[in-house]
């Protein structure tokens, strides 16, 4: 399960974890009453797919720092494909005989008892780096700044990601010399050297690498304080040129936007069936029989890449000239009685799921704002049209975090659009989800901002 690493058990885990899971697979295989005309076929088909998709999917790779949102979003990732793989074995190999209920016990009995031992492992480990002390990787930092002195406190305080600081090393410091910290990390057996950029010239850096190849240590660096290098930089190659990217977009991949989009699809669909279909009539009823006007409220607003799409809305508001242009805000005359109660409870944002089915939005996004505010802060935001980079939607990181509703500050739609960069940037499936679950609870407990 985790990145095979020098020293401890480390490199028996990553053969430990495929055996557990292998066993998993093809012991249900073996005990389920599945027929089959061929056993070993299919048995050798599940072997080969799972390891296929499980390198694709670096399913294995996990490192002692990562957190448990990235292995939900990887064993998401994982039984996903394998469903399909799954499935396709009986229309390839023409397997008639299996049945197709089965074969979706079989899935989900995987998917339970696989995800059972990957997270059980994972915390079991973090218990054994924090608790037991075990797998521990020694590290130096070289350099005295912000960023290094953070570094520290992250191996100091986060005990379970398994390093052990020893020292730091003042560059600026009266009688500091690389050949000092080489004696050094030698005498003291030291696993990983992380240095800082801003403070190490480059000839420093060359040696220090030089240094860690041969004497086969990690090296690693911390990023200076310019803006450039606290970006998630893509590293390729063009020929044998070197290339940093200056944002790589998750859902720029095909599969990553293919999972979203289907997820997408799925729960919008069961919104519009078994929520939408029956609570409609209801609220239309409601909304016709305080004022006069339509059902439902189409207001233009920018999608990805900016395109212009009508996004849709139960009406809250008495019809008036202003409603494409002002925002609702504290108090404001123009919402009904009706319309506070389905604004204070988000039911007025039900209709969206519609544009989600459509294609225009997703459940989760940056929340799109109308054609006039988008020029406006577009101007005036720092980076704000970064957030159009994907589709818009219902709900987002920025409004779990508080920064839904009327702009009152510029620092409001400041921190909406650093949010919002964030979940572009740092999109998985498991983020998505956890915001979901979030906005139901905060549904349920009440919002100040929902008016």
């Amino acid at each position: 399960m985790f990145k095979t690493e020098k020293g401890g058990y480390s490199k028996l885990l990553k053969p430990i974890s495929y055996t557990i899971d292998l066993g998993i697979i093809l012991l249900l295989a073996y005990y389920l009453p599945i027929k089959l005309y061929n056993p070993i076929l299919f048995f050798s088909y599940l072997t080969l797919g799972w390891v296929v998709i499980s390198i694709r999917n670096s399913f294995y790779d996990v490192q002692r720092y990562a957190k448990l949102p990235l292995i939900l979003t990887l064993l998401f990732k994982q039984f996903t494909v394998f469903f399909f793989l799954l499935y396709a074995f009986i229309g390839f190999f023409k397997e008639t005989m299996i049945s197709r209920l089965l074969l979706a016990e079989y899935f989900l009995l995987c998917l339970l008892l696989v995800s059972f031992f990957k997270i059980l492992l994972y915390f079991l480990l973090l218990q054994y780096r924090e608790s037991l002390e075990g797998n521990r990787r020694t590290t130096v930092v070289i350099g005295d700044n912000k960023k290094t002195n953070q570094l520290i406190g992250v191996f100091k305080e986060r005990m379970e990601f398994g390093y052990d600081f020893k020292r730091k090393f003042d560059v600026g410091g009266y009688g500091f010399s690389l050949q000092q910290c080489f004696n050094y990390i030698i005498e003291n057996n030291i696993d990983e050297i992380y240095c800082s950029v801003a403070e190490l010239k480059n000839s420093q850096l060359e040696e220090i690498i030089a240094f860690a190849d041969n004497n086969l240590k990690v090296v690693k660096f911390i990023p200076d304080n310019k803006n450039i290098f606290t970006k998630r930089l893509k590293y390729e190659y063009y020929d044998y040129i070197p290339i940093l990217s200056m944002r790589d977009i998750p859902l720029e991949n095909s599969i990553n936007y293919y999972l979203k989009r289907t997820f997408d699809i799925i729960f919008s669909g069961l919104v519009i069936v078994l929520v939408l279909s029956w609570l409609t009539p209801l609220i239309g009823l409601l909304i016709r029989i305080e004022s006069k006007g339509p059902i439902f409220f189409k207001q233009y607003r920018n999608g990805i890449n900016s395109e212009e799409f009508a996004c849709l809305k139960f009406r809250s508001m008495a019809v008036n000239k202003d409603s494409d242009k002002q925002m609702a805000t504290k108090g404001d005359m123009r919402i009904t009685k009706m319309g506070a109660f389905i604004r204070k409870t988000s039911i007025d944002e039900l209709p969206q799921f519609f544009n989600v089915f459509w294609g225009h939005m997703s459940v989760v996004g940056p929340r799109p704002h109308m054609v006039l505010h988008t020029e406006v802060y577009a101007k005036k935001v720092n980076k704000y049209m970064v957030r159009h980079f994907v589709k818009p939607g219902i709900t987002g990181l920025a409004q779990v975090r508080g920064y839904r509703g009327e702009i009152e500050t510029d620092i409001d739609i400041v921190n909406r659009v650093k949010f919002d960069i964030f979940y572009l940037e740092n999109w998985t499936m498991a983020l998505d989800i956890k915001i979901i679950i979030q906005t139901v609870l905060n549904v349920f407990q009440g919002e100040d901002k929902a008016y």
